[in-house]
């Protein structure tokens, strides 16, 4: 079997499973063949060793089974910088990169801003280490309940040499920062409603942590509680952002106004006009 014959090969098979089969076959076997994407084109002709085959077979029987292609990979881009993923944490979405946006954004306007900045969970650590990224004099402290996210978001801080920069705590949302006020809050938090998980992809919800993404009965659960625990770490004209689902704009505004009755409240769209991001500015 050739390059071409692999491709063509995994493309079928995925095609069953994923509205991306295409481009899924063609990450599976790039990565066993160690070729970028110029590479793999310029080589269709040439055929495969058998221990490449098996390898290339057994990524696609992983993915026929809805593993996701992230976690099969190890690893997924977001914000222009490569992520390690694995099943200890969600896997990166596109989404999130408008609340990574506002931050950067509200952080570059406001260079004078006291205080460090506050990831409230982490998971894999894209959102701390994209700001630390972008904005050198960023100092951070990122959280989440689990151990096993934390050393994650840590190796992949390591990985973009902004460890230094960023404090890893484990615990509930705020609770372990003490009394600590900080000049931008983010948070991508659980907002999935427990009654619509069973209907999400299986790749969902066979794959990634639950814990991560179910927001309880109205999907609110976690937010709620940041809503009412944040007035005391966010400091004057500090900036709280969370990532919401598109149908909960309007709540998670009233929930904010109760919490910070004087604060400009808002909601943010994403690229496809759907409200996405909750911002609260004191």
């Amino acid at each position: 079997m050739n390059v071409w014959e692999a491709l063509q090969q995994g493309r079928s098979l995925l095609s069953q499973v994923s509205d991306e089969g295409d481009v899924e076959a063609e990450m599976l076997l790039r990565e066993c063949l160690l070729l970028d994407r110029t590479r793999l084109y310029a080589r269709l002709g040439e055929e495969l060793s058998t221990e490449q085959e098996e390898a290339y077979r057994g990524l696609i029987v992983r993915r026929m089974v809805y593993e996701p292609a992230a976690y099969i990979l190890g690893h997924k881009e977001f914000f222009g910088l490569e992520f390690e993923v694995t099943p200890d944490a969600i896997i990166p979405r596109p989404e999130t990169e408008v609340l990574v946006e506002i931050a950067i954004d509200f952080l570059r306007r406001h260079s004078d801003l006291d205080g460090e900045i506050a990831d409230i969970g982490t998971g894999s650590g894209i959102v701390a280490v994209s700001i630390a990224h972008a904005i050198p004099e960023a100092r951070i402290v990122a959280v989440d309940l689990s151990a096993d996210a934390l050393a994650l978001a840590q190796r992949n801080a390591e990985r973009h040499r902004v460890q230094r920069r960023i404090r890893f705590v484990k615990g509930d949302l705020v609770a372990p920062l003490d009394g600590d006020a900080f000049g931008l809050i983010a948070a991508n938090l659980p907002y999935v409603r427990t009654s619509e998980w069973e209907q999400l992809p299986k790749e969902i919800r066979e794959h990634e942590p639950r814990d991560a993404l179910d927001g309880g009965p109205d999907g609110l659960q976690v937010i709620t509680r940041l809503l009412q625990q944040a007035p005391a770490h966010l400091a004057p004209g500090g900036l709280l952002l969370a990532e919401i689902d598109d149908r909960q704009g309007l709540a998670t505004a009233d929930l904010a106004r109760e919490g910070f009755p004087s604060a400009c409240v808002e909601v943010r769209r994403d690229l496809s006009g759907r409200d996405r991001v909750l911002t609260v500015q004191t």
